[in-house]
């Protein structure tokens, strides 16, 4: 298995360009909600959900990305954690709050940052690295992280 300092530099490679890097710092976290905004929309058996109401796929993904990203860096999970149950938190908070289907609000935000993703790698001049290797959609997020812990100088 690679480490978190390879896949971290392999993606690292097609986003150079200040723009694309500046759209991915807007776009990756969105489509990261998003994905847990759909998968929490997906109904969840209601036996399980009565007895355990956080029990959702938004969840489970929540977990599965954990146990991933521990494979590759601890320090990161560590620092992923707290912003996935933030965007689990505000998931909950729309799904309950709004009168327009949380469903519908993750496709239209998913789509407009897919689209900002795409101008950023066509500025970039580079594919996007999922079209080498899916896992790079959950190494987008650590990225994004290991460059906070970089500039504060966390090891990680």
């Amino acid at each position: 298995m690679r480490t978190a300092d390879q896949w971290l530099a392999d993606y690292g490679d097609s986003h150079r360009n200040h723009t694309n890097k500046m759209l991915h710092w807007i776009c990756v976290p969105v489509i990261a909600w998003c994905v847990l905004g759909l998968l929490w929309s997906l109904p969840f058996p209601t036996s399980i959900r009565s007895a355990h109401p956080a029990a959702n796929w938004g969840t489970l993904a929540v977990l599965a990305a954990l146990i991933y990203y521990s494979l590759l860096s601890i320090p990161l999970t560590l620092g992923a954690l707290p912003w996935l149950l933030v965007f689990l938190w505000s998931i909950d908070q729309l799904d309950h709050a709004s009168a327009v289907p949380l469903w519908s609000i993750c496709v239209i935000l998913f789509v407009v940052a897919w689209i900002g993703q795409f101008i950023g790698h066509g500025i970039e001049g580079k594919r996007p690295s999922f079209f080498k290797d899916v896992q790079f959609l959950m190494i987008g997020p650590l990225w994004l992280l290991a460059d906070v812990y970089r500039r504060l100088g966390i090891r990680f």
